[in-house]
C-alpha cells in the first residue's frame, strides 16, 4: 500500500502528488502530518526516513521520496501495471 504523508490541503505539492497518483490509478493512504494524532508518523518521516519536505511518498521500505515527483509516480504506475 502506498502512503502519502502530507501537511494538509494548503500544500500544493501534496495536492498535486495525490492528484497524479489518482490519475495514474494508484490507491494510497493519506496521512496528514500536522494532525497531532499522527505524531508517530511525523517522527517516522523525519527521524527514520530523514525527510523535511512534504509530501513524502512511501511505497515500501526501499522505495520512497519527498516532493512532487510525477516522474517517479509514472515509473511506479508502469511497474505495477496501473492505468494512466
Amino acid at each position: 500500500m502506498i502512503t502519502v504523508y502530507t501537511t494538509g490541503f494548503e500544500c500544493v505539492q501534496c495536492r498535486m502528488t495525490k492528484q497524479v497518483l489518482t490519475s495514474a490509478g494508484l490507491e494510497f493512504a493519506d496521512i496528514n502530518l500536522t494532525d497531532p494524532a499522527n505524531a508517530l508518523a511525523r517522527d517516522y518521516v523525519t527521524d527514520d526516513l530523514g525527510y523535511s519536505q512534504a509530501p513524502v511518498v512511501v511505497v515500501d521500505e526501499n522505495d520512497h521520496w519527498s516532493g512532487f515527483r510525477p516522474d517517479l509516480i509514472d515509473r511506479l504506475a508502469a511497474s505495477i501495471g496501473a492505468r494512466s
